[in-house]
């Protein structure tokens, strides 16, 4: 905190830095923000930061990036594209998980509650570390796979109908908010895979141009890489793109089921 001054309408508490909004804002929103420095060695807190929506654009992440360009440039978090596209600003917003430049303020009831997404290993305060969650998906080789020659100077192509099973699968964004929002990837993601990477395992699964079907089959064959899903749906319900990962693991089982008749 010695680093900057903070605006004269802030104030420095036991319990985390409190921001109020400056005199004469007549649409006000306050945000309760998660903050951890691993540097300093304190405790997680929140602190909190009320805002004039008059000077804020629409989105959760815009109220961020006002909160660190005008207030605390301390705050730490990630973004890139702002349009829902890279998966970047994933946090969890009034205890949903979700991308923080589609979500709308106006959306949200009361103050904005923002932690980092849950159950993973916290960088600094809404950054969490996806070293294990990019390692899960680099194990399901997400590339296409082929053993036959490539067609000389020529794509290797797919009928208008094969193409289309892949629709709602290779939209995924890899923001982790579903796999996040799963209790079996909670307790149990040293081994199971989670919603995000079965999806993005039985997008290659369904591409008809993809020749290792059995063995990426045999890859998920697994007690818990793939099996510890209960399809509770809480991965399909928090999707900011809308897909349906739940619907994939079970095409995935399904696959298992057909290849031993």
């Amino acid at each position: 905190m010695a680093e900057f001054s903070l605006p004269k309408n802030s104030v420095i508490k036991k319990d985390g830095v409190k921001h109020t909004a400056p005199a004469g804002a007549k649409r006000t929103k306050t945000f309760k923000i998660y903050r951890w420095n691993p540097d300093t060695g304190e405790n997680p807190r929140f602190d909190s930061y009320t805002i004039d929506l008059d000077q804020t654009g629409p989105m959760v992440l815009d109220a961020l990036i006002k909160i660190k360009s005008e207030i605390d440039p301390t705050l730490t978090f990630r973004r890139s594209c702002r349009e829902g596209i890279c998966g970047s600003c994933s946090m969890n917003i009034d205890g949903s998980n979700t991308l923080a430049c589609t979500q709308a303020i106006d959306d949200v009831k009361g103050d904005v509650q923002i932690t980092p997404l849950p159950h993973m290993d916290v960088v600094k305060d809404l950054v969490p570390d996806f070293t294990h969650f990019y390692a899960q998906y680099a194990s399901i080789k997400p590339w296409l796979q082929t053993v036959t020659p490539s067609p000389s100077a020529k794509e290797r192509i797919q009928s208008p109908e094969d193409r289309s099973k892949l629709d709602g699968l290779y939209e995924c964004i890899l923001c982790a908010c579903c796999s996040t929002s799963c209790p079996s990837y909670w307790w149990n993601n040293d081994k199971f895979l989670g919603p995000a990477i079965l999806l993005q395992a039985y997008r290659w699964l369904a591409d008809s141009r993809d020749e290792m079907t059995g063995e990426r089959l045999d890859a998920l064959e697994d007690p818990f890489r793939l099996y510890r899903c209960h399809t509770i749906m809480n991965c399909s319900n928090v999707c900011p793109k809308g897909l349906n990962p739940a619907e994939a693991i079970g095409e995935i089982k399904k696959m298992m089921i057909e290849r031993q008749l």
